[in-house]
């Protein structure tokens, strides 16, 4: 069974910088456990059925202008109807004026209450786009992520193999660092995976014979970054003289991580080779692929072209 993730409703509603009308005595405690969001208008008129309280509602001008139309005795009673159940938060957008009747029943059931000035749909997009990255599924790895020329690069290799050393040479050669020894992934999307370091040891890195960094503290704040993407993963091993490695590059190894497939090459180590350069082309060239330009391909073509051609 998947693992399933909260957020506190505290960091969303500091994230999205919501005013707060009314808390609930358990609001520091509260959590979110859904990305979806609800626009109650058919609850409000009385259709409850499929009614799931736990996502975060939102009323926007649609919202409004019916509930207009009604006494204050009959929004009351709709208000009342809808506030017994244990919504997560309401939140109004546009930064309309609650009614006093959505007011007073929030203090009666002691529900969270927010005002948005945003549009409705442009807090709604960015409201799941936020919670998805919360409530993503996660992973905890033993390896480096770098930015290299805007692509996430993720370097693997059993301990000892050059992954920090190699990541401090790319921070030289003007590349960021975003995590090293562990790197916490997550998969807000279907195909995306984001990385990023453990809050306690983000930046700091470790060199043998050296002891623990802070590349921040060194390099400065452009050498690092808190997040990326990951494109590719680049996994370093001592060479092996007995193993065949790819020397075309017609096709294409994957890494499957959190059911998303990264495109992966093996980088054999030993001394004298640049790995810092050969990463760096290794970003270039999957971009290059992902483009459709494929090195070894066109010169197979070429090949075959002047073999038919009676060349050579």
């Amino acid at each position: 069974m998947a693992q399933s993730y909260t957020v506190p409703l505290r960091t969303v509603v500091e994230e999205q910088g919501f005013t707060l009308l009314h808390t609930s005595e358990d609001y520091e405690q509260a959590q979110v456990g859904t990305a979806d969001l609800n626009r109650p208008g058919l609850q409000l008129a009385g259709y409850y059925d499929y009614f799931d309280p736990h996502r975060i509602q939102i009323i926007g001008c649609v919202e409004t202008t019916y509930m207009e139309r009604f006494s204050a005795y009959d929004r009351r009673a709709m208000f009342e109807a809808f506030m017994k159940y244990p919504i997560a938060g309401l939140v109004i957008c546009h930064g309309m004026d609650p009614f006093p009747e959505c007011m007073e029943m929030a203090e009666k059931y002691d529900r969270n209450v927010f005002l948005s000035r945003e549009d409705t749909s442009k807090l709604m997009a960015r409201l799941i786009a936020s919670l998805s990255t919360h409530l993503a599924p996660r992973i905890t790895i033993h390896g480096v992520l770098v930015e290299i020329f805007g692509e996430g690069v993720l370097i693997t290799g059993d301990s000892g193999v050059g992954k920090s050393e190699t990541a401090l040479e790319l921070i030289k050669r003007g590349h960021r660092l975003v995590a090293d020894d562990a790197v916490e992934i997550r998969r807000p999307g279907s195909s995306t995976l984001l990385g990023n370091a453990p809050e306690m040891i983000r930046y700091y890195m470790e060199l043998r014979g050296i002891g623990v960094i802070n590349a921040r503290q060194i390099y400065g704040v452009g050498a690092v970054k808190p997040e990326n993407q990951i494109d590719l993963v680049v996994n370093l091993e001592p060479w092996d003289e007995g193993k065949a490695y790819d020397r075309l590059g017609l096709g294409t190894d994957y890494e499957e991580i959190l059911g998303v497939r990264i495109p992966k090459v093996t980088i054999p180590v030993r001394p004298g080779r640049n790995l810092a350069v050969i990463l760096e082309l290794a970003a270039m060239y999957i971009r290059q692929k992902n483009m459709g330009f494929i090195a070894a391909q066109t010169l197979a073509e070429e090949h075959d072209r002047m073999i038919n051609n009676g060349g050579f």
